[in-house]
């Protein structure tokens, strides 16, 4: 579990690409590394990844073709968001993120507003009645606010912080980037439709 708050960027500095799956080497930049230890999961651009070895500040992750068929940013050399796991007594300043992406978005525009950026962003309708006005969404593995949801968009506003603390400052019209909607959404989803069910069985 994560928070969708960055730690670091780091940097995907080789990609091996092998029979069924890739190997992906990521100097940590910042990221406090004296608590990681092999089997850890490090939350990568907004994906989970399992940590399968450690040399110094580089971590390297086995990526699975599922993954990358559902994710983008993996699959090549590139900056990254980095945030370590949760632990007990850890505070929640994000939201609840699991580090499983549920699509891929697509920048629409990227416009300055004085300081900060506003991000339209493209989201596809199987995840689109999950996003809520003011509620939250993970944007390769950033914790953010919906300002506003449109049919097939959502309008998001960047602060300064955040667009120096992580890789999206990097976006730009066009850009893919990975979606992980609200857990608290689904939970909510599931349980109307299990007490429809309930009343259907009666």
């Amino acid at each position: 579990m994560f928070t969708g708050l960055v730690e670091a960027i780091g940097k995907i500095e080789h990609v091996e690409r092998r029979a069924k799956d890739s190997r992906i080497r990521v100097h940590a930049g910042r990221l406090p590394l004296a608590r990681v230890r092999i089997g850890d999961s490090i939350c990568v651009q907004g994906a989970c990844l399992t940590v399968v070895a450690k040399r110094g500040k580089v971590l390297h992750f086995d990526v699975s073709q599922e993954t990358l068929a559902c994710t983008s940013g993996l699959d090549k050399p590139g900056a990254v968001n980095l945030e370590r796991s949760l632990r007990l007594g850890d505070p929640l300043g994000g939201h609840m993120v699991t580090g499983h992406v549920d699509a891929i978005g697509q920048v629409i525009s990227f416009d300055s507003i004085g300081e900060s950026i506003l991000l339209r962003l493209s989201v596809p309708r199987e995840q689109l009645r999950y996003v809520a006005r003011k509620g939250s969404i993970s944007v390769d593995g950033v914790s953010l606010t919906v300002n506003r949801v449109k049919p097939g968009a959502i309008d998001i506003n960047l602060i300064p912080h955040t667009l120096k603390a992580t890789t999206l400052a990097r976006l730009a019209a066009g850009a893919k980037v990975n979606l992980e909607v609200d857990l608290v959404a689904r939970y909510v989803e599931r349980m109307l439709a299990a007490g429809k069910e309930i009343q259907r069985s009666a």
